[in-house]
């Protein structure tokens, strides 16, 4: 793992997988607190992991703003 974080030191995200992201943030938040955070549809009707990442890995903005939630979130912890 050390060796991972070598190659890309400046980026706080290597090595971390979207659905880790996901999970964390919704056990965090839950779906409520999380589709008021983040206005995504797949984050309020019917929610589930594997629709949120799906509809995530395909839309670019989407996924930006999970990954910058998760950042806060894990900044705020340390």
């Amino acid at each position: 793992m050390e060796e991972k974080n070598q190659k890309q030191p400046n980026n706080p995200l290597h090595g971390v997988k979207l659905a880790d992201m996901l999970e964390y943030l919704v056990d965090y938040y839950g779906w409520d607190q999380l589709a008021h955070r983040i206005r995504i549809n797949c984050f309020s009707n019917d929610p589930s992991v594997k629709s949120s990442l799906k509809f995530l890995r395909r839309t670019p903005w989407a996924r930006e703003k999970v990954e910058h939630l998760y950042l806060q979130k894990t900044k705020r912890q340390k």
